[in-house]
């Protein structure tokens, strides 16, 4: 199923929809403000596994989770240091992931051997507004073609290739292809893992 949805103004009847799916344990295809992303209930154990599949990556690769707001977020990170909150506060919502440790309720099976867990929260009203609805986050991966190296920015692409192994297709319209930047925070001074969207001119960050 895909349905198509205002990018800066989705429609709350379709968006609770896509809830419905989340709350089933569905897995489903999204927008951002950088690429589509394969998601689901960040609390569902299965649908974690399903995504993982279907991505055929190692389950010890890292994925991020998806929060609508900085309250949020604060369930999902063991600490966030003033120095580290004013970062996310200044670059947030934005094309970032953030690296941070996780807490007790990130799921073990998303966990790095190094018990850490990437944070979005994209500039993107589709998403922001259904991980508000859902009330929880959502896992976040790229979507990406069969090689695993080209992110997809299409929706009708992607319903082409994806549709009949996800539950649905949100589509919010035609994305840049540029992945997000990736911050790690973990020791409290930002560290550059990924350069991607976004300006980082302002960090100081050390590569």
């Amino acid at each position: 199923m895909i349905l198509r949805l205002h990018p800066d103004n989705p429609q709350e009847r379709l968006l609770r929809q896509a809830v419905k799916v989340l709350e089933k344990g569905g897995v489903l295809v999204y927008p951002t403000d950088t690429v589509y992303g394969l998601g689901c209930d960040v609390e569902n154990r299965r649908a974690i596994e399903r995504i993982y599949q279907l991505k055929q990556v190692d389950p010890r690769k890292p994925m991020s989770i998806i929060c609508p707001d900085l309250s949020m977020v604060s369930d999902y990170v063991a600490s966030v240091p003033t120095s580290v909150f004013r970062i996310l506060k200044r670059l947030t919502p934005g094309p970032y992931t953030f690296i941070l440790e996780a807490s007790s309720k990130v799921p073990r099976v998303m966990l790095t051997k190094q018990r850490t867990v990437g944070i979005r929260i994209p500039d993107n009203p589709v998403c922001a507004m259904l991980v508000a609805m859902l009330g929880r986050p959502i896992l976040s991966t790229s979507i990406t073609l069969e090689d695993e190296t080209h992110v997809v920015e299409d929706p009708e692409d992607i319903y082409e290739q994806w549709g009949s192994r996800v539950d649905m297709v949100l589509d919010g319209g035609i994305l840049m292809t540029e992945r997000s930047t990736v911050v790690d925070l973990t020791e409290g001074h930002p560290k550059l893992i990924r350069k991607g969207k976004g300006d980082i001119s302002s960090l100081g960050l050390e590569e």
